[in-house]
């Protein structure tokens, strides 16, 4: 829990930037309005760009006006809030920056008449991550292991040797209890609830193993395109983008043992013990890569992903992955995962669906609909069993139906996003939610031969048109397992 008393000083580095506006500050807000922030705290918001404190506070306010999930902010609470918000101007790379940094944490402190748990976020590209963390080592900025806390987006290097660079480089400087590596994927709320619907109910955790279940399915689909992240995706592609770190998330929390205790290492080092039991990668036909080409998205004209602004003539980077794993360990060898992940889909959604095997014991013979679990990530927030039922009349007829849990009608209490409930744990220095540095490099292990064979010219690279479910090899790589992804409704299929 967190300790109210004591001060907090918030950071964000890059503090002008598109995930301050739309992401954290709204969050932050949002723990404001629920009485969630400890009665002192600050947020400092440092940037190179020269501005004005009230226009840049009128800026955050356009910000949770637009993208809070509590609602436009009320003239009484906005007035509380601001006063808790600065704006400090420099440059990462100019030392007088973190000098200045310095003296105003310092100053704060002063007037507190206590020395104030600091959270610096890394809001920035990543090639200041270094440069940053750097500057408050050397000015003792973030000196007190047990206070200061850096929380570092992803991507957090962009294969083995350089997130294996990047952690030994912060690991000389501060203590691993002390990087925060977000994936915010793991504050969703249905995915935190996974731990609890696995290992709180007896009636799922004995069945949750190769005995019982024939494949697992994950599958995150976007709607959007690449926007204008040309610059960023081009040198990224779906790979590195999705897979590396939230698919893979999923997969972990999916497929981990329960843990001896629920605290953070005992959860981190499960989440590791599959990590490292995923077969090394061998056979091509089990990735299958994709980029989109002009559509209709939803009624709107799409562009190729060719014709996109910041994007290399004739790239090869991939904007569809779907691939095919195995853990071999005793709870699922054999069973197959299935990873998948697009832009400019049908539909937006994050599920995991667990196939079961057929029945055991088929003594009616329209028995033929297996038992299967949907977790929907998002956007529906729900986890519904499909299971057979006897159709009501005099003759025995078995019909498939679902019984379904929403958090709409199963709860009152509102939502929190996904940054809320990381913010909150690193102002509490719980890193259950988390990666940690052996975590990242194993993850990005996994990745090395697929990511060699996504550089090959070797590799198939499959299109489909924006608005469509992806290439048809990627339903070709499911078989003899399933025929469809589960999100895909017949008609939709093109």
């Amino acid at each position: 829990m967190l300790n109210k008393k004591r001060a907090v000083q918030i950071v964000i580095f890059g503090g002008n930037g598109d995930l301050t506006w739309r992401k954290l500050v709204p969050a932050l807000y949002n723990l404001f309005i629920a009485g969630a922030l400890p009665e002192k705290y600050c947020i400092i918001c440092v940037d190179y760009v020269a501005m004005k404190e009230p226009a840049f506070r009128k800026k955050l306010r356009d910000g949770i006006d637009q993208f809070s999930r509590t609602g436009k902010t009320k003239k009484r609470d906005w007035a509380r809030f601001e006063s808790s918000i600065h704006y400090l101007a420099g440059d990462f790379n100019n030392p007088a920056c973190f000098a200045a940094l310095g003296k105003h944490l310092n100053a704060q402190q002063k007037t507190w008449k206590q020395r104030a748990s600091r959270v610096f976020y890394f809001a920035v590209s990543p090639r200041f991550i270094e440069t940053i963390a750097d500057g408050l080592h050397t000015h003792a900025i973030a000196s007190v292991a047990n206070l200061d806390r850096l929380v570092i987006e992803k991507p957090f290097g962009t294969d083995y040797q350089t997130a294996h660079s990047l952690n030994r480089f912060l690991l000389k400087r501060f203590a691993e209890k002390q990087l925060y590596r977000i994936d915010h994927y793991l504050g969703k709320e249905t995915v935190q609830n996974i731990l609890a619907f696995r290992f709180a109910n007896s009636v799922f955790e004995p069945l949750w193993n190769k005995e019982h279940i024939d494949h697992i399915q994950i599958s995150v689909s976007e709607t959007v395109s690449i926007g204008k992240r040309g610059g960023y995706y081009d040198g990224s592609g779906a790979m590195k983008d999705m897979i590396q770190n939230h698919l893979m998330q999923l997969l972990c929390v999916t497929a981990m043992d329960c843990p001896h205790r629920y605290e953070a290492e005992t959860i981190r080092d499960a989440k590791l013990q599959v990590l490292k039991k995923i077969r090394p990668f061998k056979n091509s036909n089990d990735l299958i890569l994709g980029q989109y080409t002009a559509g209709t998205l939803n009624g709107v004209a799409q562009q190729a992903y060719r014709k996109e602004d910041n994007i290399k003539r004739g790239s090869r980077t991939e904007t569809f992955a779907a691939l095919k794993l195995f853990i071999d360990n005793e709870k699922w060898k054999g069973v197959p995962f299935f990873l998948r992940t697009g832009k400019c889909l049908p539909r937006q959604s994050s599920t995991i669906i667990i196939q079961f095997k057929k029945s055991k014991h088929p003594i009616f013979s329209d028995d033929i609909t297996p038992n299967q679990l949907v977790i929907s990530v998002q956007p529906e927030q729900e986890i519904s069993l499909l299971f057979e039922s006897k159709v009501p009349g005099l003759q025995m007829k078995l019909k498939a139906v679902e019984m379904d849990f929403t958090y709409k009608d199963s709860y009152t209490e509102p939502i929190p996003e996904a940054y809320e409930a990381l913010l909150l744990d690193v102002m509490e220095g719980d890193a259950t939610l988390f990666m940690r540095a052996d975590q990242v490099e194993q993850a990005w292990k996994i990745m090395t031969p697929l990511l060699d064979a996504v550089k090959s010219e070797n590799h198939k690279l499959h299109f489909y048109k924006a608005g469509s479910w992806g290439p048809q090899a990627s339903r070709e790589l499911l078989k003899p397992f399933a025929n469809n992804w589960f999100s895909l409704p017949d008609p939709a299929i093109k």
